[in-house]
C-alpha cells in the first residue's frame, strides 16, 4: 500500500526542474536535457521546438519539454567530425528549411558538406546540397553555420590538418564562407564567383554578430605540433581579409595579414560556439559569450570594435567542456556540454543542455502576481510582466472528493478499491496520465 501511495504522489505532483543558483552572477542554471551524445549546435523553431545536433549523426528535438528520439540520423565521419552545425531558415515558419553541416567519408578521404532539408512533423527530407567536397579530416572540420543579419548563410571550415589550404583561395578549407540560402554566391562577396568571405583560418568554430552587424569569430590555435601552441583567437571578421594561419599566430605581424582582437597567449581556451547576448540577464547584455572546451568555462567578452574592454571566465570547471552557447527566444542563455567527446570526464548526466536565466526570473502565474504585476480577471486569470510575458493561472482540476480519498487512504480510512476507482476517474477524465 505504501508504494502505491508514493506512486500517487508522483503522478499527481508536477515535476519541478531544479536549478543551481550563482548569486555572484545573479543567475541560476538548470538542466533541460541529459544523457546526450556530444551535442554540437542548437536552434529554435518559432513554435518553441528546440533542434540540436549530436556529433554521432543524430538530429534531436525537444518538444513541450520532452526529448524526442532522433528525427534524423546520418552516416557521418569519425573523430572531431560528424553532424556539426545546424540552423533553421529565418523563414522557417513558411518554408520549414533546416540546414545541416556534416562530415562524410568518400572512398579513402574525408569531406564535409552543407545540405538543406525540409521538415514536416519532425520528419526531415533532403532538399538540396548547397556545398560539398569541403576538405575534411578526423580533426579541423570547422562546422559552425548561422544566418547573419544580412540574411546570408555563413559557414566556418577548418584546414583539415593541411595548413597550406588556409592560404589557398581555390580551396574551401580554413575559411569563413558566405552564400545565399539556395547555395548561390552573393554578388557582393569579396572574391568574384567564390563563397570565400575570409581566409587564413585554422579551425574556426563560433560566429556572432553585434548590434551594429559586425561579425566576430572564434578560432582554435595550434596544438604544439606545428607553429607553437595555444594562442586561441577571437577575430573581427572583415570581408576579404587574411587572418594569417599558418604564417603568423598571436601578436606576430606581417604585411597584409590581420591580427586577432584578442588571443589566449600560452593559455588554451579551445573556443567553440559563440553569441552576442541581448536577453533577460540585463547585466550581460551586449556581451560576447564563447563556449570553451579545454578551458572548461563560459568566456564573457566586452568589445568595443577591435578593442577588448574587459573579459571574464564564468563557471570555471563547473560543467566541464562547453561546446556551444546560444540565446533562446525566451531570453535565456543555453549551453551545450561536450564531456563525452573523448577529452572530458563525463558525469552520469552528461552530456547536457543547460539553461541560464536570472535568479529572480518570473516563470509562473503566482510569481508574476507576487512581483506585483497586473492580473487580468478572466477565466483562467492572466498576469503580464513589463517585458510582455504572459502567465495563465493553473486551474486545479483534481476534484476535492478525489483529493480526500487520497488523504483518507493514507490514513487507512478507505479501501484500496475506492482509491483505484478515484484513479480510474482521473484517467477517464484525462486529468492525469500514466506512462
Amino acid at each position: 500500500m505504501k508504494s502505491l501511495f508514493i506512486l500517487l504522489l508522483i503522478i499527481t505532483v508536477p515535476s519541478i526542474a531544479m536549478a543551481q543558483e550563482y548569486p555572484e552572477y545573479g543567475v541560476k542554471v538548470e538542466t533541460i536535457a541529459t544523457n546526450l551524445t556530444i551535442p554540437w549546435d542548437i536552434d529554435w523553431a518559432p513554435d518553441g521546438r528546440i533542434f540540436f545536433s549530436e556529433r554521432n549523426g543524430n538530429l534531436r528535438v525537444i518538444e513541450d519539454g520532452k526529448l524526442l528520439p532522433p528525427v534524423l540520423s546520418l552516416d557521418v565521419g569519425n573523430g572531431e567530425g560528424g553532424m556539426l552545425g545546424v540552423v533553421l531558415d529565418p523563414s522557417f515558419e513558411q518554408n520549414h528549411y533546416i540546414y545541416i553541416y556534416y562530415t562524410y567519408d568518400e572512398f579513402l578521404s574525408t569531406k564535409n558538406k552543407l545540405v538543406r532539408f525540409v521538415e514536416s512533423n519532425n520528419v526531415l527530407t533532403e532538399d538540396k546540397v548547397l556545398l560539398e567536397g569541403i576538405p575534411g579530416a578526423s580533426y579541423h572540420d570547422g562546422g559552425r553555420i548561422d544566418f547573419g543579419p544580412d540574411g546570408k548563410l555563413y559557414v566556418t571550415t577548418g584546414d583539415a590538418g593541411n595548413p597550406d589550404l588556409s592560404q589557398d583561395l581555390s580551396s574551401l578549407a580554413g575559411k569563413i564562407l558566405r552564400i545565399n540560402s539556395d547555395g548561390t554566391i552573393p554578388d557582393d562577396n569579396p572574391f568574384e564567383n567564390s563563397p570565400v568571405y575570409s581566409y587564413g583560418h585554422r579551425n574556426p568554430q563560433g560566429l556572432g554578430w553585434n548590434k551594429s552587424g559586425a561579425l566576430y569569430a572564434t578560432e582554435h590555435g595550434p596544438s604544439g605540433l606545428f607553429r607553437g601552441f595555444a594562442h586561441d583567437e577571437i577575430n573581427l571578421i572583415i570581408p576579404g581579409k587574411n587572418y594569417g594561419w599558418p604564417t603568423v599566430i598571436g601578436d606576430e605581424i606581417k604585411q597584409g595579414l590581420t591580427n586577432p582582437v584578442i588571443h589566449s597567449g600560452d593559455d588554451t581556451w579551445a573556443p567553440s560556439g559563440a553569441t552576442f547576448y541581448d536577453g533577460t540577464i540585463t547585466d550581460w547584455n551586449d556581451k560576447y559569450f564563447v563556449a570553451a572546451l579545454r578551458g572548461q568555462h563560459l568566456h564573457m567578452f566586452d568589445f568595443e570594435s577591435d578593442r577588448v574592454l574587459d573579459h571574464e571566465k564564468l563557471f570555471l570547471g563547473e560543467f566541464g567542456r562547453l561546446r556551444d552557447v546560444a540565446q533562446g527566444p525566451d531570453g535565456a542563455l543555453y549551453v551545450l556540454t561536450s564531456n563525452n567527446d573523448g577529452r572530458g570526464n563525463p558525469t552520469n548526466m552528461d552530456d547536457r543542455i543547460l539553461r541560464i536565466s536570472p535568479i529572480n526570473e518570473i516563470s509562473s502565474f503566482q510569481e508574476c502576481v507576487d512581483a506585483g504585476f497586473p492580473v487580468m480577471e478572466s477565466y483562467p486569470r492572466q498576469c503580464m510582466t513589463d517585458l510582455g510575458q504572459s502567465f495563465v493561472e493553473e486551474i486545479q482540476k483534481i476534484p476535492e472528493w478525489v483529493r480526500n480519498i487520497f488523504v483518507w487512504y493514507g490514513d487507512e480510512l478507505v479501501s484500496e478499491q475506492e482509491l483505484l476507482n478515484a484513479i480510474k476517474f482521473l484517467l477517464e477524465q484525462r486529468i492525469i496520465t500514466i506512462n
